[in-house]
């Protein structure tokens, strides 16, 4: 059974920094991509970043570029997602999730239950 399981989550000053870490179960972790997503209260999800698992390229939603970095150690079947230079509006729930493929805007196939941030202005 596919498993991903978020932490890092918590309350943090605007400017600040977070990292969230995505671990996986029960599948060969290094053959999926990760990406990382987040919705808000009364919003849309929005595809946050994505790693691929072929070479390791990234994809970075205009709103996080510059201030958010994704990364991958497959001995530790782990995704890291980097967060700087927090906003009040970077607060949300955020899901990693995994399939064969990044797939920001539709979505991808197995999904963690997410881990809550908060940013205070």
């Amino acid at each position: 059974e596919v498993q991903l399981v978020e932490s890092g989550g918590g309350l943090v000053q605007a400017g600040g920094s977070l990292r969230l870490s995505c671990v996986g179960y029960g599948f060969t972790f290094g053959d999926y991509a990760i990406g990382w997503f987040r919705q808000a209260p009364g919003l849309g999800r929005e595809g946050v970043a994505c790693i691929s698992s072929s070479d390791g390229s990234t994809d970075y939603a205009d709103s996080v570029k510059g201030r958010f970095t994704i990364s991958r150690d497959n001995a530790k079947n782990t995704v890291y997602l980097e967060m700087n230079s927090l906003k009040p509006e970077d607060t949300a729930y955020y899901h990693c999730a995994a399939d064969d493929e990044c797939y920001l805007l539709a979505g991808m196939d197995y999904w963690g239950k997410g881990t809550p941030v908060t940013v205070s202005s």
